[in-house]
């Protein structure tokens, strides 16, 4: 066995572990299924549709439903939270609003992506390796449980709480990261799309103002959703709060902003106008 593989299948059982111990500190004073708590049933379900779509992904060495699997995990996970739970509050339809809104949206902007790319080249070295293309899998599992802990916490809790202003101003920064993020995905799509832009890079609208407008978009509706759920977290449930400091850490440091810095310094670093893009650019908050 190669030292990938051997590597990978030791980090299988941390990553499950890991989504096992948010899953049961964020279950303190959580609704009971079946006698176990109802969030460790929705984190397993996170993790299961993975695996199911691990399966033929792997035979058919494809990646092309990778990011429409993680949205459809979303919406699986929520809709179970909410009606599992037996007392659809306002605050908890509103959450689940929101998270689906996001995720339907999000989902259907990749698949179409993937499809007009044909393919997704971070895959290419991982897909021939049965243990690594499952540990993605696994990855985008422990991926839903962080990003959407919040939510879930809030939607699986005993304790519910009527509309405030908590539930007001949450939506309100949701809303408001919602609409740059979609409106930067559709001015870098139309831009792209357009022949005369070949080889150029994005400066204008929303990029114009930050280098990477749409991650934060996608950092502020997480904090709008997590504000929403504040008032409900007791105790332990305080570990849904990992869900807008995830997102944060995981597009600023690990897989976001980093990867595609490095793509466009090396696509066209040292041109007079990249390099004056970037240094007259936010990286991230946009420039009012």
């Amino acid at each position: 066995m190669k030292k990938t593989d051997r590597n990978s299948l030791i980090a299988f059982p941390l990553l499950v572990l890991v989504g096992y111990l948010v899953a049961l500190a964020g279950s303190q004073g959580g609704i009971i299924l079946a006698g176990r708590p109802l969030l460790m049933w929705v984190v397993g379900l996170a993790f299961l549709v993975q695996w199911l779509a691990f399966i033929p992904a792997y035979f058919m060495q494809t990646e092309k439903f990778f990011d429409l699997t993680g949205s459809l995990t979303y919406i699986a996970a929520s809709s179970f939270a909410l009606f599992l739970s037996g007392s659809q509050d306002v605050r908890s339809i509103l959450l689940y609003a929101m998270v689906i809104v996001w995720a339907v949206r999000l989902g259907s902007f990749l698949f179409g992506r993937i499809r007009k790319a044909g393919r997704d080249d971070r895959f290419d070295e991982i897909k021939p390796s049965f243990f690594r293309f499952l540990n993605v899998w696994t990855i985008q599992g422990l991926w839903v449980t962080f990003t959407a802990s919040a939510a879930l916490v809030a939607l699986t809790s005993a304790g519910k709480k009527d509309l405030d202003v908590f539930a007001v101003v949450g939506f309100a920064v949701w809303l408001l990261g919602f609409v740059i993020e979609v409106v930067a995905d559709n001015q870098k799509s139309r831009f792209n799309a357009d022949p005369a832009n070949k080889g150029k890079f994005i400066h204008t609208g929303l990029w114009g103002r930050s280098r990477h407008p749409n991650y934060f978009g996608e950092i502020l509706l997480w904090i709008g959703v997590a504000i929403c759920a504040l008032p409900v977290l007791r105790g332990w449930q305080w570990v849904a709060m990992i869900s807008p400091i995830f997102v944060t850490l995981l597009l600023t440091r690990v897989s976001g902003v980093p990867l595609l810095e490095a793509k466009s310094d090396k696509k066209w670093g040292g041109k007079k106008d990249y390099e004056d893009y970037k240094k007259n650019t936010p990286v991230l908050i946009p420039r009012l």
